[in-house]
C-alpha cells in the first residue's frame, strides 16, 4: 500500500513537473517580493550562486539562475522592500491587488497571514512537487504548519550568536586552552571579563546595533529571560512575564553593560558592523545571518578584524537558550492568479527548497535535514562553533501581530541607555506595552 502510495506520488510530480519544466506552459512573469537588501550592482549578472556571498548576493544569484535555466520562460521579478517597511507594504498589496506570487515571511509573522486566509495552503503542492516535509526539521515544519496545513516553505533558523575578534580576546588573557574564547557563565563573570577586556585592549568588550528600531537588544533579553527560564509570552499568547524578577536580572544585566562603557550606545546596525570590522569590539552580538560576511572581509586582510570565530550566545544562567526565528517562502493568496502563474511560482518555491544548501552558506542554519547530515554543509566555516544553536534555538510562540509585541519593547529597553531609565521602570513599561498587544489579539 505504501510503495502504491510512493508511485502515486511520483506520477504526480512527474506530470506537474513535465507541465512546469517541459514547454508546455507559456512564458510568465513571477512577483517576488523580499527583503534581504539590493546588490544588482554586484551580483545582478551572477548566475554561478558559489560565487556569491551575504543574504542579498545569494537570493540575487539563486533567482538569476532560476531565470537563466528554468524551461518554461518564467522570468522572476523581484521587488526588493526594506526591512523596516516590508509586512506594511506587504499587507498593503492585499488592498491595492499587486499582490506578490511569492514573498518572504518570517515565522513570527506568519499567523498574521494564515489566521486571515491571506496565504495559498501548500501541503497537497508540495506534495505533488515531490518536496518531502519529513526532511524539515521538526521545529522549522511546525513554523511553517497552522491547523493542520502547510502554509510555507521553511528556508533556514536563524539565532543569534556571539561574534568575536580572536585577537582582541587574546590581548585580554580570555582564551581557554583548547583555544577558544572564554565566555561568561554569570552576569557577575560577563561585567568582570568586559572590565578586564577594555583595561586590557581599550576596546569595547561587547557591540550590537543600539539606537533603531532593529531592536538587537531585546532578542538578547528574551535570550536572558528563557535562560532563567520564563516565558516572555505564555504559550497560549494571553500573559507576558518580563515585569519579574527574572525580567529586572536581564535588565539590569544589559543596563550595566552600557552603563559600565562596555558597549557603544550610539552606535546604529550599520555602525556596529563596521565597528566590529575595524577590530573595534571584542564580541558582537548578531545573528547567523552574519556569519558568510564576516569570515569572508576577516579573510580577505582588509578590515581590521583578522582572526574570526563564532560561538553561541553564552549561557549566563541555567538554560542554554537563545531567541531564533525563520524564514520562509510563501505563495500570498489572490484569487485572480492563473493556474500557469500559480505553477511557475511553486516552480520557483521547488528549486529555492533545491537549492537549500546555497543558502545555508549565509549563516543560516539549514532547516532540511539532508543538508545539516551532508558533508559539504559541514565543511562550511565555523558551523562545528555554534552546532549546538539548532537545538537551543527558542522562539515566541505562535501569536499574532509578533512584531508589534517585539515594537513595543524596543522603544523601552533602549531608553535605559539612550535616556537613563532605570531597569525597574524599563520592564514595568515593557509589560504594559506588550499586554496591550495580547489584549488586542483577544
Amino acid at each position: 500500500m505504501q510503495k502504491t502510495k510512493t508511485l502515486q506520488h511520483l506520477a504526480l510530480a512527474t506530470t506537474l513537473l513535465t507541465t512546469l519544466w517541459g514547454g508546455a506552459a507559456h512564458a510568465v512573469d513571477i512577483s517576488f517580493f523580499r527583503f534581504f537588501g539590493d546588490c544588482k550592482t554586484e551580483y545582478g549578472e551572477v548566475t554561478d550562486v558559489a560565487k556569491a556571498n551575504g543574504e542579498c548576493g545569494i537570493i540575487t544569484a539563486l533567482t538569476n539562475k532560476f531565470n537563466a535555466e528554468n524551461t518554461i520562460g518564467a522570468k522572476v521579478v523581484t521587488q526588493t522592500v526594506d526591512w523596516g517597511a516590508y509586512y506594511d507594504l506587504l499587507t498593503a498589496t492585499y488592498s491595492t491587488g499587486n499582490i506578490p506570487d511569492v514573498a518572504v515571511m518570517h515565522a513570527s509573522v506568519m499567523p498574521n497571514f494564515s489566521d486571515r486566509d491571506l496565504l495559498t495552503p501548500l501541503t497537497k503542492p508540495m506534495a505533488d512537487l515531490g518536496i518531502d516535509t519529513k526532511d524539515f526539521v521538526p521545529a522549522a515544519l511546525k513554523n511553517a504548519s497552522a491547523k493542520d496545513e502547510v502554509y510555507a516553505l521553511p528556508y533556514d533558523l536563524h539565532a543569534l550568536l556571539f561574534h568575536v575578534n580572536m585577537d582582541l580576546m587574546k590581548q585580554a588573557g580570555l582564551i581557554n586552552a583548547d583555544g577558544t574564547p572564554t565566555l561568561p557563565k554569570s552576569p557577575e563573570e560577563l561585567l568582570e571579563q568586559g572590565k578586564k577586556f577594555k583595561e586590557a585592549t581599550g576596546k569595547y568588550y561587547m557591540g550590537t546595533e543600539s539606537q533603531s528600531a532593529e531592536g538587537m537588544m531585546v532578542r538578547f533579553f528574551d535570550t536572558l529571560l528563557w535562560q532563567q527560564g520564563v516565558d516572555v509570552i505564555s504559550a497560549d499568547g494571553k500573559t507576558a512575564s518580563i515585569n519579574t524578577p527574572e525580567g529586572l536580572k536581564a535588565a539590569k544585566l544589559i543596563s550595566s553593560i552600557y552603563s559600565e562603557g562596555l558597549a557603544n550606545a550610539a552606535l546604529d546596525y550599520p555602525g556596529a558592523e563596521q565597528a566590529f570590522l575595524n577590530g573595534e569590539t571584542g564580541i558582537m552580538i548578531n545573528g547567523t545571518w552574519a556569519v558568510d560576511n564576516y569570515n569572508a572581509q576577516a579573510a580577505a586582510g582588509k578590515v581590521g578584524l583578522k582572526n574570526y570565530a563564532v560561538t553561541n550566545v553564552a549561557q549566563i544562567y541555567s538554560k542554554s537558550s537563545v531567541w531564533a526565528d525563520s524564514h520562509m517562502w510563501v505563495i500570498p493568496k489572490d484569487e485572480s492568479r492563473s493556474e500557469e502563474k500559480t505553477q511557475a511560482a511553486l516552480a520557483f518555491v521547488k528549486f529555492l527548497n533545491d537549492n537549500n544548501f546555497e543558502w545555508s552558506r549565509t549563516g543560516h542554519l539549514s532547516v532540511r535535514q539532508s543538508v545539516l547530515n551532508s558533508e559539504e554543509f559541514k565543511a562550511l566555516p565555523h558551523r562545528a562553533e555554534f552546532a549546538d544553536t539548532a537545538t537551543n534555538a527558542t522562539a515566541l510562540p505562535q501569536v499574532q501581530n509578533q512584531r508589534a509585541v517585539y515594537n513595543a519593547m524596543v522603544t523601552d529597553l533602549n531608553a535605559m541607555w539612550l535616556t537613563g531609565t532605570e531597569p525597574q521602570a524599563a520592564v514595568e513599561a515593557m509589560q504594559g506595552g506588550v499586554e496591550r498587544v495580547l489584549r488586542r489579539n483577544r
